[in-house]
């Protein structure tokens, strides 16, 4: 058993990596650090969890754990790091976006290999720090990925995505609260989306050209999942593009084709990405669905901690959907 330290677990993301590793036949929470809610128990935060453990929020850090999830607000997992130091043998694994891009990623002498596992495998089996991709770039990138490392992302290419509320976080917003999110759908921050940057030099990383990505996120009103439409010219058959994409993922534990349209149900609360493909003229239609707390974020966070400590890919993370 590996001890595992999770720091800010009242949020989202910590309530579901709390919930994956009490169940993780391999390894033990040995704490939650929050400094706004020390000595209150965990269920507290997260009501789901009532009756499934005893464990309480600590305002103290164990700097000696194998590895320590920092599931803290973008830019403050660098600020953490500087105050609070781990032992030289403690695994990192960040859900910000602070260490993602190659510019951000050696820090303190160490450093972040970006964990998309369909895409850095090898390197994260023996790497000390991962920096968790982000929920909109992991669904875009698996859906482009088999493209742009066969050199067929030439072309512009086009993105829409709709995600759901736990994708703002837990923090209340206006476009958060229920009597604004129900019955409405909307678009925010067009082609800028901080993702870009992440999922651009994940597609360019095979030496190959690669369009503009013009990329439109959605709020959808619901609260978990992430179904992405990107659509690009391409010039072959489908049978060829289909297996394209199956060679790209033979090898891969939790991204699967599926010859059926998709919809979100069939992957919530799973580690699961499906990816459907669809023809038209000499247009390539690829569709992915997530989970964003999951495969987007926490659940892709332990796949990584499995790879980095040689445990089965998918220990602990054998999840089915609910679609019904």
């Amino acid at each position: 058993m590996i001890k595992a330290g999770i720091i800010g677990g009242s949020g989202y993301t910590g309530g579901e990596l709390i919930r994956i590793l009490l169940n993780h036949p391999k390894a033990q929470i040995d704490f939650v650090y929050s400094t706004t809610r020390a000595g209150k128990p965990i269920s507290s935060a997260h009501q789901d969890l009532l009756g499934q453990t005893e464990l309480k929020f600590s305002g103290e850090i164990n700097p000696k754990v194998d590895v320590v999830f920092l599931c803290l607000g973008h830019g403050n997992s660098t600020s953490f790091l500087n105050e609070n130091q781990f032992s030289a043998s403690t695994k990192i694994i960040d859900l910000s976006n602070d260490f993602r891009l190659q510019a951000d990623s050696n820090f303190n002498g160490q450093r972040f290999i970006y964990g998309l596992p369909e895409l850095n495998k090898s390197a994260m089996q023996t790497a000390e720090a991962i920096a968790n991709p982000g929920c909109f770039a992991t669904a875009i990138q698996l859906a482009l990925l088999p493209l742009a490392k066969a050199g067929l992302l030439g072309d512009d290419v086009h993105i829409n995505a709709v995600t759901g509320s736990t994708g703002a976080g837990v923090g209340l917003s206006d476009t958060s609260h229920f009597s604004w999110r129900n019955n409405n759908v909307s678009w925010y921050k067009p082609f800028t989306h901080q993702h870009l940057g992440e999922i651009g030099e994940s597609l360019n990383s095979f030496g190959n050209s690669v369009g503009k990505l013009m990329f439109l996120p959605n709020r959808g009103n619901f609260t978990r999942g992430i179904l992405a439409t990107a659509y690009t010219k391409y010039n072959g058959n489908l049978e060829d593009a289909k297996k394209l994409y199956n060679d790209f993922y033979k090898d891969a534990a939790f991204t699967h084709m599926s010859d059926e349209e998709l919809h979100l149900k069939q992957v919530v609360n799973t580690n699961q990405c499906h990816i459907h493909l669809h023809k038209h003229d000499d247009i390539l239609l690829v569709t992915s669905a997530i989970d964003n707390l999951l495969k987007g974020a926490s659940g892709q966070a332990v796949q990584n901690m499995n790879l980095m400590f040689g445990f089965p890919e998918t220990e602990g993370l054998l999840l089915k959907a609910g679609v019904f």
